[in-house]
């Protein structure tokens, strides 16, 4: 019953997260006529259903480890109560984030709008800014060994080659 209000949460924030994106990204449109009108080619639409796609999977996923794992939710308010090193964790530590640029980019060719696509640099480095000011010394505090051990062997933005070799209890074996 405890997971499952947690999904609830976890389903409703996330949801209200991609909504407010994806109308703060129709209001862009107003700036595609002008001088960005034309800036984007009309085959760069096609490319925005699988973007989309592999940036709303990957986010999913981390809702998902989120729950299962972390017994938390995405939102700063409601966050996991445990250290999420697995899923596509293992591999960078901001997941979520690039899938929800990707999932904006993706929106952006689908509309085949230069102002969401010019946006999307924007909204990543907003969320770098917040990950490095806010979202990194709370869980330092929250977690202590175990971030930083994870912070050293994980990289931030760009994903790794190979899982690392788990070596302390954040990591599971499996």
């Amino acid at each position: 019953m405890k997971l499952t209000l947690v999904a609830v949460r976890a389903t409703v924030f996330s949801s209200g997260f991609i909504l407010m994106w994806a109308l703060f990204a129709g209001a862009l449109r107003e700036y595609d006529r002008g001088a960005l009108e034309g800036l984007l080619p009309a085959w760069s639409g096609s490319l925005g259903l699988p973007v989309i796609s592999i940036g709303l999977t990957l986010a999913l996923w981390c809702v998902v480890v989120f729950v299962v794992r972390g017994h938390g939710t995405p939102a700063p308010f409601d966050a996991p109560r445990e250290l999420v090193a697995i899923g596509p964790y293992r591999y960078i530590r901001n997941p979520m984030y690039v899938g929800g640029g990707l999932a904006l980019l993706g929106f952006g060719l689908l509309q085949t709008s230069p102002s969401i696509v010019l946006f999307v640099p924007v909204w990543w480095l907003l969320f770098h800014v917040m990950v490095l000011v806010y979202e990194e010394p709370v869980l330092r505090a929250k977690f202590g060994p175990d971030y930083d051990d994870y912070c050293r062997r994980i990289p931030r933005w760009i994903p790794s080659r190979r899982p690392p070799a788990a070596t302390s209890r954040a990591w599971p074996d499996s």
